[in-house]
């Protein structure tokens, strides 16, 4: 990956926490990896567990950032989020898959919490 992307994503993943903070979730783990895959961040919202998936796009809408989360991202998410609860013995809570979409433009960043944004896929 080239140090462009490494830095855009990190710049996303700082944006994505502010927003997430002030929406009231609580940070957990941030890159989170396992042999599964990764998950950008996993927080809690009003008691429930939440993996996010980060996604950032320069000079373009959160549209076209939320559209990247395709069916294979969701099923490599999916994986790792189980690892982590079989793994941190949290089986047993309620969970959920967040993304946040991020649009950097000539206007600043567009941010995007989509809360319950797909169900576990297998």
């Amino acid at each position: 990956m080239t140090k462009e992307r490494l830095d855009l994503g990190r710049c996303g993943e700082e944006l994505a926490s502010v927003a997430l903070e002030r929406a009231g979730y609580r940070k957990i783990c941030a890159n989170y990896r396992c042999r599964l895959g990764e998950i950008d961040l996993i927080a809690t919202e009003g008691g429930v567990l939440v993996f996010i998936e980060i996604k950032t796009r320069k000079g373009c809408p959160s549209a076209a950032a939320k559209e990247a989360v395709n069916h294979r991202k969701q099923r490599q998410i999916t994986k790792a989020a189980l690892n982590y609860m079989k793994t941190n013995g949290c089986l047993d809570k309620k969970a959920r898959f967040d993304v946040v979409a991020i649009g950097l433009g000539e206007d600043g960043p567009d941010i995007e919490i989509i809360r319950n944004a797909f169900d576990a896929a297998y």
